[in-house]
């Protein structure tokens, strides 16, 4: 069973909840693997790639000066674009990736690495993961393809732990 096809199973179980995603370095393909899964417009809400800080800034609520400063890589701008993603589809949970696909030596990166980050809004409070994947030596679609599915793997954990 492919990792789409599970969250498809534990997101459907009562009370059913509904899914976003914000996407940079990943460009789309969180999307595109939820997608792929016959009724995955039962639960997923939609989603928005956003290179540009203006993008980022505009659409998912991310802080400017913050993201300035990071290039818009970081942790927080990672948790801003999920919690962004929830509350522009109004979804309980949200998922992101922002990164570097490939060693970049005007932001002194060597390794290929992504920041992910998992909002799930309840009552009165939100739950909150996050975390860093780094993919060394790999080209920049090997680099894109692993952090789409190691966030998509997050959430099924995420899932199984809450729906246990």
């Amino acid at each position: 069973m492919s990792t789409a096809a599970e969250i498809k199973q534990l997101i459907l179980r009562r009370p059913k909840l509904t899914l976003a995603a914000a996407e940079s370095l990943t460009a789309g393909q969180i999307q595109a693997r939820l997608a792929s899964v016959s009724g995955s417009s039962e639960y997923f809400l939609g989603g928005v790639t956003a290179y540009a800080l203006e993008q980022k800034v505009k659409l998912l609520g991310v802080n400017r000066a913050h993201a300035k400063a990071v290039n818009c890589v970081s942790q927080r701008v990672a948790v801003e674009m999920a919690a962004g993603a929830c509350q522009l589809f109004g979804a309980d949970l949200g998922v992101a990736t922002t990164g570097y696909a490939e060693p970049s030596p005007a932001q002194k990166v060597r390794t290929p690495h992504a920041w992910w980050a998992l909002c799930h809004r309840r009552r009165g409070a939100a739950v909150v993961l996050s975390g860093l994947i780094e993919v060394p030596g790999a080209d920049r679609v090997t680099v894109q393809e692993r952090v789409a599915e190691g966030v998509l793997s997050e959430l099924v954990n995420y899932l199984s732990e809450l729906r246990a």
